[in-house]
């Protein structure tokens, strides 16, 4: 199942041209400067501190690291973090 559905993605990506992010369900994150924040498609919240954000995404955790974090919208797929950003993290 999982080597037809990674065939199905590739084929898409590829022939339709379709982004990589929303086929194979990848986060799409965006930084402005140092304090504002922008994730898409993630899939929840797992720590929030004022120096320490962590949020769920499919293939592992996204971690934010700073200073007067804030979360300013929270949505079902989206969430944007405001405040002094100093490092963003991946973990699988």
């Amino acid at each position: 199942m999982k080597r037809m559905r990674k065939r199905v993605n590739q084929w898409l990506t590829g022939q339709l041209q379709l982004p990589a992010d929303i086929v194979y369900d990848y986060p799409r994150i965006t930084l402005i400067g140092d304090i504002h924040l922008y994730i898409e498609n993630h899939q929840g919240l797992l720590t929030f501190e004022s120096d320490l954000i962590e949020v769920k995404q499919p293939s592992g955790m996204i971690r934010v690291e700073g200073e007067n974090l804030v979360i300013k919208n929270l949505l079902r797929k989206e969430i944007v973090i405001e405040g002094k950003i100093s490092a963003i993290h991946h973990n699988e």
